[in-house]
């Protein structure tokens, strides 16, 4: 495949892209030093996967899987256009130097596809936990809570994707629900953060939802009310409630028979549907936190699951389980890319939803006041702290994950800088063959370390 260049500069959030040395200046890197390593996607199988087969899938869906899946997304044969485009020069670059050595290198755009480039997933789940805890969670107790439904339903949601909101919906009002009903208040609403997943360990299509929701209730002006213990009875409460209101919606959707909905009302145990939410996550935890909420929007498939074998089948590894053991499924190319291209959002709809306490249009009434405290913590205090940067930048991403400097000097140490950025495809496609004729040698080769 050859998809078309950018037409418009782009330097993304976490560009964690492929280098090409343009420019050499004399070495010297501190030792001790961390230097940042760049991704080289074009060397993974997952990468490797999709070039050499999406084209074959997309020929063959109509006959194979069209049945059972229906037509080809557009949104999937984008995704997949510019994910070949991610992170190698053929679709555009910018230009990073160091003032001081003068050692240069190339820096890849990235795609930005949502939940299908691993590489740009992370980098949306970055910026999420940043912002989710700088900007929307109170400094209250938060529990990790997931919701599932049972098989029989998981196709109608696949056929019908926009009804995948309804589960985040009916997840958040079951809880208040419960909340209310043990404090016995009628005028308090939960912090809701809601994750609509769609993938299971195996890529399968198995949508849920992951929240995170405040330990108690807020009232109108701030204060805070913490929650009931989450033990297994209050557990099997919320999910008859979300049973019942998932049940109730897909009635209204007219989606569901009555026969069929009252025979999912009589199947004893939750009858498939689940809630589990016994993980409390604590106020003076904020780095587990930031890690759930990085969990909850992963990418479905991350690089290092993805294996090619000799007889030309992929390998996919599962994830630890509850055992601690270790798992594959093995896949022919085009059912694995079937899976993955399962999970790409239709545009416009909203993978990440906020509600109650944290929806945007109520939030500010569930602040406290000025000169008040908010769960704990003075509004001065607040003020007083610097405000966050709204949107963070690639080379800061890539310092979180990797606790490396990309604009460090590759060899002096000093502050590199982005000169240029190049998006004319002509223009990229002489750099290019340029380096393809006249390989540089690679800045980020292994080396000793400097001479004391």
């Amino acid at each position: 495949m050859a998809p078309g260049y950018p037409r418009s500069a782009r330097i993304d959030e976490g560009a964690f892209a492929p280098v090409f040395r343009l420019d050499f200046g004399p070495r010297g890197v501190a030792e001790g030093s961390c230097l940042y390593r760049p991704r080289h996607p074009e060397r993974t199988p997952f990468y490797q996967l999709i070039d050499e087969h999406f084209e074959q899938f997309a020929r063959s869906h109509e006959e194979r899987f069209e049945p059972e899946d229906g037509p080809l997304r557009p949104v999937v044969k984008d995704a997949v256009a510019a994910f070949l485009d991610c992170g190698v020069p053929r679709g555009g670059f910018a230009r990073v130097r160091c003032p001081e050595c003068k050692a240069e290198y190339l820096l890849c755009f990235s795609c930005r596809t949502r939940l299908f480039c691993p590489s740009c997933q992370q980098k949306r789940a970055e910026l999420l936990a940043e912002r989710l805890r700088q900007d929307v969670l109170a400094p209250v107790a938060h529990r990790h809570v997931v919701f599932t439904i049972p098989k029989a339903l998981r196709g109608l949601f696949f056929r019908e994707r926009r009804l995948l909101g309804l589960l985040s919906r009916c997840a958040y009002r079951a809880v208040k629900a419960c909340l209310r009903r043990a404090l016995r208040r009628t005028d308090g609403v939960p912090g809701f953060v809601a994750a609509i997943q769609t993938f299971g360990s195996a890529a399968n299509f198995h949508p849920h939802v992951h929240a995170l929701s405040t330990d108690g209730l807020f009232l109108r002006g701030g204060e805070f009310v913490a929650g009931p213990p989450w033990d297994v009875a209050f557990e099997t409460k919320v999910t008859e409630g979300f049973r019942r209101r998932v049940l109730r919606a897909l009635r209204r959707e007219e989606r569901l028979s009555e026969e069929f909905h009252e025979k999912l009302l009589t199947f004893a145990h939750g009858g498939g549907f689940s809630v589990f939410g016994r993980h409390l996550i604590l106020n003076e935890e904020p780095a587990r936190l930031t890690h759930i909420a990085r969990y909850v929007v992963r990418p479905p498939v991350a690089f290092d699951r993805v294996v090619s074998t000799s007889d030309g089948q992929v390998l996919l590894a599962m994830p630890e389980g509850h055992d601690g053991g270790h798992g594959a499924v093995i896949l022919d190319p085009l059912e694995w890319i079937r899976r993955i291209t399962w999970h790409v959002p239709d545009p416009g709809i909203h993978t990440v939803r906020y509600h109650g306490a944290y929806a945007n249009r109520s939030r500010a009434l569930y602040r406290p006041a000025q000169g008040e405290g908010t769960a704990g913590k003075p509004v001065a205090a607040q003020a007083a702290e610097p405000k966050p940067e709204r949107r963070a930048n690639w080379a800061r991403l890539i310092r979180r994950v990797f606790e490396c400097d990309p604009l460090t000097g590759i060899r002096c140490g000093a502050q590199m800088k982005v000169i240029s950025v190049i998006t004319e495809p002509a223009v990229i496609d002489r750099i290019v063959k340029h380096l393809e004729e006249h390989p540089p040698e690679d800045l980020f080769d292994a080396r000793a370390p400097p001479a004391a």
